[in-house]
């Protein structure tokens, strides 16, 4: 008897969900909730995907503004270093003068109490002259503890050849106690003075 009143039970709830149509309505309902999941997958992925292309758009602008920044400090310190060789060979152009073999540049510096860097630049104007030979003598002037004092460069003048330019340089030991206040550059063939130039510290 329990077993046939809970068959009969079952019969009639199976029978009422029929009559109520829940077991159609729960198939369709499932049916949407599974292609509304489809659907908002495939959202999200297109989402994704774009994320990714603008992640990598970014990381690449980044990328170029560094390179085009690390480019343009390059071109900053080209641009420094041909203005300093505009500025040599401005000097190496004729001055106009009757003078063929001159001095263009005559530069010093002290570099401590005790040393004074110099640097001399000296031309021939004129294309056809020939190769010069002769001597630079520098001459240093000063003065030594509240005394006058004078100095050349040790060793003599020094030997001078060249055809269009010639740039020399050195580096020379003061004594103590002096200042040095004007340098004088004599370009020497023979006995002849070519061209004198003097530079004030």
């Amino acid at each position: 008897m329990l077993g046939f009143s809970a068959a009969i039970a079952l019969w009639a709830f199976e029978f009422g969900k029929g009559l109520a149509g829940l077991d159609s309505h729960a198939r369709e309902e499932l049916s949407l909730l599974r292609q509304e999941v489809v659907s908002l997958r495939y959202d999200r992925d297109k989402a994704q995907s774009i994320a990714n292309t603008s992640g990598s758009l970014l990381t690449a602008e980044k990328a170029l503004q560094e390179k085009m920044g690390v480019q343009l400090r390059q071109l900053e310190l080209d641009n420094r270093g041909f203005g300093g060789d505009r500025g040599f060979f401005e000097k190496l152009l004729p001055s106009g003068g009757a003078e063929v073999t001159s001095i263009r540049s005559l530069q010093a510096e002290l570099l401590s109490t005790t040393q004074l860097k110099w640097q001399v630049l000296v031309l021939q104007s004129a294309k056809s002259a020939p190769a010069f030979n002769g001597k630079l003598e520098l001459t240093f002037d000063g003065m030594q503890a509240g005394q006058p004092w004078s100095m050349s460069l040790p060793g003599g003048p020094q030997t001078l050849q060249f055809r269009q330019f010639r740039r020399m340089q050195g580096v020379l030991d003061i004594p103590l106690q002096t200042v040095v206040k004007t340098v004088t550059a004599k370009v020497l063939e023979g006995a002849n003075v070519r061209s004198v130039r003097t530079f004030r510290l």
